[in-house]
């Protein structure tokens, strides 16, 4: 079995950007040479998240906003802000629930996903980010 960690960069804008990583994530499937597994995809940070959705503009640009927004919205008053400083309460409560890694698993050299089902990377944090996200890429 082999053991592969690959990584690329994101530039984010701030509140819930949405971005489409199905690709990326193919290409450093592609580039492990591994067949048949497992690829876990990580955001290294606590205002981001990884997660699936068809990536359509309704959905993207107003359907997971609002929703969050109902639930978790920016605006509030959290206590972690009284702990640094900041306004990014929201943020970390939105990866806590989305989660910040999805593990997908490989079939003939290919991320195993819905036609319709893209690998997306949410921005929760209050100002632009470059984000690294890693790919452990397992299998044979």
């Amino acid at each position: 079995m082999t053991v592969e960690i690959k990584t690329f960069s994101l530039s984010t804008e701030p509140y819930c950007d949405i971005i489409n990583i199905t690709d990326k994530v193919q290409n450093m499937v592609r580039e492990s040479n591994i067949s048949n597994g497992l690829v876990n995809v990580h955001v290294a940070g606590s205002t981001g998240g990884i997660s699936t959705t068809e990536y359509e503009p309704g959905l993207v640009k107003t359907d997971i906003e609002e929703f969050l927004e109902k639930i978790i919205p920016y605006d509030k008053d959290y206590a972690h802000h009284n702990t640094w400083g900041d306004h990014n309460g929201a943020g970390h409560l939105r990866s806590f629930l989305i989660g910040s890694s999805e593990t997908f698993p490989i079939q003939n050299g290919k991320v195993v996903h819905g036609t319709w089902q893209q690998i997306i990377y949410l921005e929760f944090d209050e100002k632009p980010r470059n984000r690294k996200i890693y790919c452990t890429i397992i299998g044979e």
